[in-house]
């Protein structure tokens, strides 16, 4: 299997996953044990707005290479039959992008990329 040839909503759905357990790896490493705050903590990073407020920052500070670029427009162009729930299409979509970078990295075996930029996210507080 070539990750470069799966489609964003492939790429997005193992992205999505690899994330969600990086935000909550991350929290209970920092002895953040109260479920209620690690429930409120990680929404903020693993919904829709918090994956789009990380994506701009990535882009507004030129953290992506062209491949990963590419990747993130794939995935935010993708056709999805699901629905944007509380946030609007543009939001959706990016955070499919998202998605689909976290994914691809994985699927790639580019695990310490993933760190650097999930480092780069958490450092800077980008989900607060």
């Amino acid at each position: 299997m070539k990750p470069s040839l799966l489609n964003g909503n492939v790429l997005a759905f193992v992205g999505d996953a690899i994330y969600s357990l990086q935000v909550r790896s991350y929290f209970v490493e920092k002895e953040i044990f109260n479920t209620k705050k690690l429930q409120k903590l990680t929404t903020q990073l693993v919904s829709a707005k918090g994956q789009n407020k990380a994506l701009h920052y990535l882009y507004e500070k030129n953290i992506l290479n062209d491949e990963e670029l590419e990747i993130v427009k794939r995935g935010r162009n993708a056709k999805s039959s699901s629905v944007a729930k509380n946030v609007d299409i543009q939001t959706y979509r990016n955070a499919t992008g998202f998605e689909a970078l976290w994914g691809y990295l994985y699927l790639n075996a580019s695990y310490d990329r993933l760190q650097k930029l999930f480092s780069i996210i958490v450092e800077e507080e980008v989900y607060e």
